[in-house]
């Protein structure tokens, strides 16, 4: 289990134990009919990532956004998480959550606690229903066709345009929707990497939200090499 005290998604301020102030965005809506959950990066890994079962339906998704400049004045903002918000409620634990098709660990540890999560390459992370992914994303290049087609409406454009969501983060309509299912992504933080999914519980065991956790908030670890110079 994560302990919540290390857990800051979709908490405003200065949340006690990180040094950073956070903001938290809205992003819009996920269409999720299928409740197969993918958490890919969408540039590399989409329709072949990690997915997860939740309840079908529609809900928010939002970004939390750390302030991580020395003098807490904006000037260097990071995506700290990516959620989808299945229900209102208080934090009871932090978990990682077990993907389909998987039943034991993967390779990544943290505390003694094995995680599940997404391998980024493009400095991107999205959350998508996997059922759409597979029945409203055309056949073709899509990174010629869709990512990085040269209009304004490329996913890439769409991403980078502030008057879209924010800068970083977008809203998209899959190419073949036909009951507006959707992809919302986000950039990821640092960059590349790996970043656990967690999922976060009322005390009653309602699975709460959904979180691609992008390892920017919390207390960050001197370097080895600083600890060894000191």
């Amino acid at each position: 289990m994560t302990r919540t005290d290390s857990f800051f998604a979709l908490s405003s301020g200065r949340p006690a134990g990180t040094p950073y102030a956070q903001t938290v965005h809205d992003l819009g809506r996920l269409v999720l009919p299928s409740g197969r959950l993918e958490a890919s990066d969408p540039f590399v890994s989409l329709g072949e990532s990690l997915v997860v079962t939740v309840p079908a339906g529609t809900y928010p998704v939002r970004v939390t956004v750390a302030d991580v400049s020395d003098e807490q004045d904006g000037s260097h903002l990071r995506e700290a998480y990516l959620s989808v918000v299945l229900a209102e409620g208080e934090v009871a634990r932090v978990e990682g959550l077990v993907p389909e098709g998987t039943s034991g660990a993967d390779d990544h540890d943290e505390d003694d606690e094995r995680l599940h999560g997404v391998g980024v390459d493009a400095g991107t992370v999205a959350f998508a229903d996997a059922e759409a992914v597979r029945t409203a994303m055309p056949e073709g290049d899509w990174y010629e066709d869709l990512f990085d087609d040269g209009t304004d409406t490329s996913w890439f454009a769409r991403m980078d345009d502030p008057a879209h969501l924010r800068a970083g983060c977008a809203n998209i309509v899959l190419p073949l929707a036909t009951a507006g299912e959707n992809l919302v992504l986000a950039h990821s933080g640092w960059g590349d990497g790996w970043y656990p999914v967690l999922g976060s519980y009322a005390a009653d065991g309602t699975l709460l939200g959904v979180h691609i956790d992008l390892l920017v908030a919390g207390e960050q670890e001197e370097d080895d090499e600083d600890e060894d110079a000191a």
